[in-house]
């Protein structure tokens, strides 16, 4: 029973008053609602900005998830093999995954100022930039993004790699240099498969977080003017609750992510099965 009562107060309240409230129209902080049923969903299907911060929201979980996997991977294989200061490499891996999310935008909003950041301060000291690139300009904001939260957030996948590289028998790849298969022949037959239960929940999990960041979305915004250009679905919910003080229209952007992730979820799990034989 104080199991159940956990989840009812953490999870299914919550996530009913989400749904309920989204049939409303509901200022934000007075007492003042209307039903509209699902007039809410029909403006939303109807708004541009609906759908653009749907399609930056795509651009930026899916690029950074694939760079995350790449990374970490690659990452992973490298701290898995023996040279000195391994550990400390290790450590240093793991530095972005520490920091709170506020330092590490203050700091890589530094480094990619347009005046006297150190990144355009490099490219033009070796001839790669003529002059001051705005990279928290429209042009290159999501990029920005993308490389920064990929930065941030890639030492889970190593951790979660390396993990699981240090549990599979050695005999394995022993038994392949046997039978005279290389370095990649060795990857794909070998360490992939072994990795595939935990690349899985890796990815999952990256998934659900990273289509609904704000923190870091949010805090890259203030001050650059580009906003509109990375304002992905959580940062139009948290718009729309407390800027425009619509709760009713914040709540439905909140059970359209819901739904999002729940249908993504269920495809995931049924491709997972289906190549299981499950």
């Amino acid at each position: 029973m104080p199991s159940v009562f956990v989840i009812c107060a953490l999870l299914v309240y919550p996530v009913s008053y989400g749904i309920w409230l989204s049939f409303f129209r509901k200022h934000s902080f007075f007492p003042e609602q209307n039903f509209v049923g699902l007039a809410n969903y029909v403006y939303l299907l109807k708004d541009p900005d609906f759908w653009m911060s749907l399609r930056y929201g795509t651009i930026y979980s899916f690029s950074t998830i694939s760079l995350q996997i790449i990374i970490g991977i690659i990452a992973a294989l490298i701290l898995h093999e023996s040279f000195r200061g391994r550990n400390f490499v290790r450590g240093i891996v793991l530095f972005p995954y520490m920091i709170p999310t506020v330092v590490a935008i203050l700091l890589w909003k530094w480094l990619l100022n347009s005046e006297f950041g150190l990144i355009n301060y490099f490219l033009r000291s070796i001839g790669l930039a003529r002059g001051p690139i705005s990279w928290i300009g429209k042009d290159y904001i999501m990029t920005s993004l993308i490389l920064i939260s990929v930065w941030e957030f890639f030492p889970f996948v190593v951790l979660s790699v390396l993990g699981r590289l240090q549990t599979i028998p050695p005999d394995l790849y022993e038994a392949a240099k046997v039978d005279g298969a290389g370095a990649f022949s060795r990857f794909i037959h070998i360490t992939l498969p072994q990795l595939r239960n935990v690349l899985f929940v890796v990815i999952l999990l990256r998934s659900i977080w990273m289509f609904t960041k704000f923190d870091t979305v949010w805090l890259l915004t203030q001050g650059g003017g580009a906003e509109k250009y990375i304002r992905t679905l959580p940062v139009y919910a948290y718009m729309r609750t407390f800027m425009y003080y619509q709760a009713g229209l914040g709540s439905t952007l909140a059970v359209i992510m819901f739904g999002i992730l729940i249908a993504f979820a269920a495809i995931y799990f049924k491709m997972f099965r289906r190549e299981e034989g499950i």
